[in-house]
C-alpha cells in the first residue's frame, strides 16, 4: 500500500463501523476490478471533531469500493440511470463503470491523446447524448465531445471539436470540466508553468472558460467575444457549484497556499502576483487557503452544505462548510492517508453520497494491490 495507508480489508460478519476523530493531520509527501455485493472494505465512519456546542458533527463513511484496478483515472461522469465513466489520463481511454456492481466496460481509446506529464486524457462531462472530454493533443490542450448512445455495448462516436488552442505544458494542464446550472460548460486550464499567461486575458490557459455546448463564448460571459469568464489563475483541477447556484474552483497553489475559490465573472484570482490570501485591491481573495502540503487540490463536490475537496499530495478529503456565499467553518480533513492520493469526487444520491477516485497509478504515487479505485462515501 501507499506510504502512510492503512487499508481495512472486510471482515465476515464485522457488525460495526470504525469511528475515527480526524483532523488535519500532517503534511505528506507526492505532490501536487472487482466490485462489492455490498462491500469489500470494511464500512468506516471518520467524524470531524466538533468544538464545545457546535452543531451535530460532519461525517463520513466509506460504505466500501465499486470498482478497483484503474489505471491513472482521472474524470468521472455520471450517466443517466447512475453508471460512471471514468478516463485513464495515461491510457488514453474511457470506461463504463456500473454503479450496481462496479462491472468495468471498455468504451475504446479515444484518437488523438498525447499523454505526457500532467497531461491526457481529463476530465470528462456528459450532456444530451454527448459525452465531453478535456485531452492533450499534440499541439495543444483541447475539449471535444463524442457520441454515444449510453448502452453498456455502446462505443463512442468520432471526437468532435468543440474548444481547441488551450495552452499545454508538462505541468500546469488543467483539466476539469463541468455543464452548469445555466447548461453552459466549464472548464479550469492551467498556466503550463508560463506564469504570464494567468493574466492575459486573450490566453486560454490559467483560466475559467464558459461555453455553449458547442464551444462559443457563452451569453453573458464579461468579455465580449470571449470564453473567458475568470482569470489569475494557477491550475484549476476543482469545478462545483452549491445549491444556490454559484460556482466553487479549486486551485494548485506553487509553494505555499492551495485555495478554494468563490468564482465570479470577470474577477481576476491573482496569480501570479498573489498566492492565496493578499488582501491587494484588484485581486479576489480564496474563501479558504491550505499550505500545499495539505491539500494539493484536483477535484470538489458540493455536498450536505458544504464543498468536499480531494487531495493529492495531502492525501485526504477536505471538507469546507458554506453558509451562502461564504465559510461558515474551519476546513477539516477525512480519511488522512488512508488510500493514497486522492483525484476526483463527485456527489450522487440527491447529494447524500459522494464517489472519490484515487490516484496512486499517476506516477507520483506508490500503488498497491487495487489501486486505483473508486470509493463510495456517505456523508452526513
Amino acid at each position: 500500500m501507499g506510504r502512510g495507508r492503512v487499508v481495512v480489508k472486510g471482515v465476515a460478519g464485522a457488525a460495526a463501523a470504525l469511528l475515527l476523530a480526524v483532523g488535519c493531520g500532517s503534511p505528506s509527501g507526492g505532490d501536487g476490478g472487482a466490485a462489492d455485493s455490498p462491500s469489500p472494505t470494511a464500512s468506516r465512519t471518520t467524524t470531524s471533531p466538533g468544538p464545545g456546542t457546535s452543531p451535530p458533527r460532519a461525517a463520513v463513511r466509506v460504505a466500501g469500493t465499486l470498482s478497483e484496478g484503474l489505471r491513472s483515472p482521472w474524470g468521472l461522469a455520471e450517466l443517466p440511470g447512475g453508471d460512471l465513466l471514468v478516463s485513464s489520463r495515461d491510457e488514453r481511454t474511457i470506461t463504463r463503470v456500473s454503479a450496481r456492481d462496479g462491472r468495468q466496460t471498455p468504451l475504446g481509446e479515444v484518437p488523438g491523446v498525447v499523454p505526457g506529464g500532467e497531461g491526457g486524457l481529463m476530465g470528462l462531462a456528459v450532456r444530451d447524448g454527448w459525452v465531453y472530454a478535456y485531452l492533450t493533443a499534440a499541439s495543444d490542450n483541447r475539449i471535444v465531445r463524442m457520441r454515444y448512445g449510453g448502452g453498456a455495448g455502446d462505443r463512442l462516436g468520432a471526437p468532435q471539436p468543440v474548444l481547441t488552442g488551450i495552452p499545454k505544458g508538462v505541468v500546469h494542464d488543467g483539466g476539469r470540466i463541468a455543464f452548469g446550472p445555466d447548461g453552459m460548460l466549464y472548464a479550469g486550464t492551467g498556466e503550463t508553468g508560463e506564469t504570464g499567461l494567468a493574466q492575459d486575458r486573450e490566453s486560454l490557459g490559467g483560466k475559467i472558460l464558459r461555453m455553449t455546448p458547442e464551444g462559443r463564448p457563452a451569453p453573458g460571459n464579461p468579455f465580449p467575444g470571449s470564453v473567458v469568464y475568470s482569470y489569475g489563475h494557477r491550475n484549476v483541477q476543482g469545478l462545483a457549484w452549491d445549491g444556490d447556484g454559484r460556482l466553487w474552483a479549486a486551485e494548485f497553489g506553487q509553494n505555499t497556499w492551495d485555495e478554494l475559490n468563490l468564482i465570479q465573472p470577470g474577477r481576476n484570482y491573482g496569480w501570479p502576483e498573489a498566492e492565496g490570501r493578499a488582501g491587494r485591491s484588484g485581486f479576489t481573495d480564496p474563501v479558504a487557503q491550505w499550505p500545499t502540503s495539505e491539500a494539493s487540490p484536483s477535484g470538489i463536490a458540493y455536498a450536505r452544505g458544504a464543498i468536499w475537496m480531494a487531495g493529492l499530495r495531502g492525501e485526504r478529503l477536505w471538507r469546507v462548510p458554506l453558509s451562502g456565499a461564504e465559510r461558515s467553518g474551519e476546513p477539516r480533513a477525512f480519511l488522512s492517508g488512508e488510500y493514497g492520493r486522492l483525484r476526483t469526487v463527485l456527489a450522487t444520491g440527491g447529494g447524500t453520497r459522494l464517489w472519490l477516485v484515487t490516484s496512486e497509478t499517476d506516477t507520483r504515487g506508490t500503488p498497491g494491490p487495487g489501486d486505483d479505485r473508486i470509493l463510495r462515501l456517505e456523508v452526513g
